[in-house]
């Protein structure tokens, strides 16, 4: 079973693929953490990709796609695999296209955590970090015990810069212009399922299911 996660930075996608990896027992597979591997295996991809990313470059898709595609040549993923944040542009969805053809092998669903713009600036922006440990908050929905105090060490939480409704904004105008024409791609080639990511966390995540085992 293999399958892309799609979705809106803030929709949830991440999570919903980690559940998913768990529930089948098939590896979560992000870019993020494929570089990260790469990098401190100094593989010559991984070296490549620090190159660009030291200057502050974006990495070219085919360092991204080569990292990609030796991961899920690895035998834990000889019964599918869950991939999140790749691919993000059509480019990259026809070099995965391709190249998976090659061994006779294609994405089994494009599973799209559907919300909408308004609904994730509310949703990030009620979110809250402790500077000092790391631990993470949501005003609404993972509030601490004491406002704007974090419960494991007592510091004063802040907004992430990444946080900001005029960040947030800023990402999702990036995701409307690169990575949503995707939802488009998948559906013509037939595996595209939507679901509402509105919904709280186990009934998307039940939805989700519901999909992958034909219910």
């Amino acid at each position: 079973m293999k399958i892309v996660m799609l979705g809106a930075p803030g929709a949830g996608k991440g999570t919903q693929a980690i559940k998913i990896a768990d529930k089948y027992g098939i590896p979560h597979i992000s870019t993020g953490d494929i570089f990260r591997a790469n990098i401190k295996g100094g593989t010559e991809l991984g070296m490549k990709a620090k190159s660009y990313m030291d200057k502050g470059e974006l990495v070219p898709d085919e360092v991204t796609i080569g990292m990609l595609l030796d991961r899920i040549s690895q035998d834990d993923c000889k019964d599918g695999y869950v991939l999140d944040g790749f691919p993000r542009t059509i480019p990259q969805a026809e070099s995965l296209t391709k190249a998976l053809a090659e061994k006779g092998q294609k994405i089994d669903y494009a599973m799209d955590i559907d919300v909408p713009d308004e609904a994730i600036v509310k949703r990030m922006s009620g979110r809250r970090a402790c500077p000092k440990c790391g631990a993470t908050y949501h005003i609404v929905y993972a509030a601490p015990k004491t406002e704007n105090v974090c419960d494991k060490c007592g510091s004063e939480l802040i907004v992430r810069s990444d946080d900001k409704p005029e960040t947030v904004q800023d990402r999702l105008n990036v995701y409307h212009k690169q990575t949503e024409p995707l939802i488009s791609y998948y559906k013509e080639a037939g595996v595209l399922r939507e679901v509402d990511g509105t919904k709280d966390l186990e009934d998307v995540f039940n939805a989700v299911i519901a999909i992958l085992e034909n219910k």
